[in-house]
């Protein structure tokens, strides 16, 4: 078994690739250990994703029911309002998520979409959220914007490795993801960063993703890993399905490349049994999405994953917000000003393919 040290940046895609090859019970031992090393296991970090703008993205994503390219069923939705987000929030704290992550299906947000975002953030961290976003490419001077207004965690997958990339999306490079994720590292704002498994993709394009995010400078704070959800419509409907071991070994050598980092078990829970989730968290996943809907797809229900928890003696992990009194209330006040001082429902449906 490959000897691991602690927060390695310097990974050879080969000694990924054993770990991948190492005997599941060894690899599950080890993924454990390093688990213990910073965290604690009985303890799960819950969040809940909202859909902020759904539908008419521009990109050719293979696995995305967004994407304008394909039919999916899909309704296209505008920019939702402020307010209607914050009671979303409101609802997430109430059941105990301490994350509240926002989605827009866009390649990369216009100018216009700024003031809206940021308002957003504003308003859901005075709740007392962690707040996360994934709204595409960011420029410069937008993931400034974000981490002025108080975002805490930025979201951008990489999705699988550089070699298996181009038969996935053609719409933007890996490059592009990269120089993403240098951006949101450089503003200040923490990492969320992870992919997809089941794609078609082998166990060395899985090796070549977690080999770019166990490389970068520093780790992502968040990895999520996704399990495919095959929707109808898009190109990779059909795909056979994912071993739940690969998926699991997937987890597992996520955590050991970066132990330090929360692993999420994001995407295709509704299609795993409970049996198939305490694996995943006994090889180090530590990190799940809570509610009824992922972005568009199913997600189990809350309730469930809360029998779930009390199943196997798990605590939803508890969040301090850092901001004191007189700053929470400042940002309270920020966002009332903002509030009667702007309107915040306009049509974002409208974009045009390669904006």
């Amino acid at each position: 078994m490959p000897e691991v040290t602690e927060c390695r940046h310097d990974w050879r895609r080969d000694e990924i690739v054993a770990l991948f090859n190492t005997p599941f019970m060894d690899l599950m031992f080890q993924a454990q250990s390093v688990h213990r090393q910073h965290f604690n296991p009985n303890e799960v970090q819950v969040s809940t994703l909202c859909s902020i703008k759904t539908g008419a993205c521009p990109e050719d994503c293979a696995y995305c029911p967004q994407s304008a390219r394909y039919d999916t069923g899909l309704e296209k939705e505008q920019l939702m309002k402020v307010q209607a987000v914050v009671d979303e929030a409101k609802a997430a704290k109430e059941a105990g998520a301490t994350r509240f992550c926002m989605g827009a299906a866009w390649r990369s947000p216009k100018n216009r979409d700024m003031p809206y975002v940021t308002d957003m953030v504003r308003q859901v961290k005075a709740l007392g959220l962690e707040t996360c976003m994934t709204l595409g490419m960011l420029k410069d001077e937008q993931a400034q914007e974000l981490a002025d207004a108080g975002l805490d965690y930025y979201n951008h997958n990489l999705d699988t490795s550089p070699e298996y990339y181009g038969e996935i999306i053609t719409t933007r490079t890996y490059q592009d993801r990269l120089e993403t994720l240098d951006r949101v590292r450089k503003s200040g704002m923490k990492i969320c960063a992870g992919g997809i498994v089941g794609m078609g993709e082998n166990d060395t394009d899985r090796a070549g993703l977690l080999q770019q995010l166990a490389n970068l400078p520093q780790h992502p704070e968040s990895v999520p890993i996704n399990m495919l959800v095959r929707v109808a419509g898009t190109p990779l409907a059909e795909n056979e399905d994912l071993d739940p071991f690969d998926f699991i070994r997937t987890i597992a050598v996520a955590r050991i490349l970066m132990p330090k980092s929360y692993v999420r078990l994001s995407a295709g829970r509704e299609d795993m049994n409970d049996e198939m989730q305490a694996m995943a968290f006994l090889a180090g996943a530590n990190s799940i999405f809570y509610g009824e809907k992922l972005l568009t797809t199913p997600n189990p229900k809350a309730n469930k994953d809360m029998q779930l928890f009390e199943r196997l003696n798990l605590q939803p992990e508890k969040f301090e917000t850092e901001n004191d009194d007189e700053a929470e209330q400042a940002n309270i006040e920020h966002a009332i000003r903002e509030q009667e001082n702007k309107a915040y429902f306009y049509d974002a449906t409208q974009t045009a393919v390669g904006q």
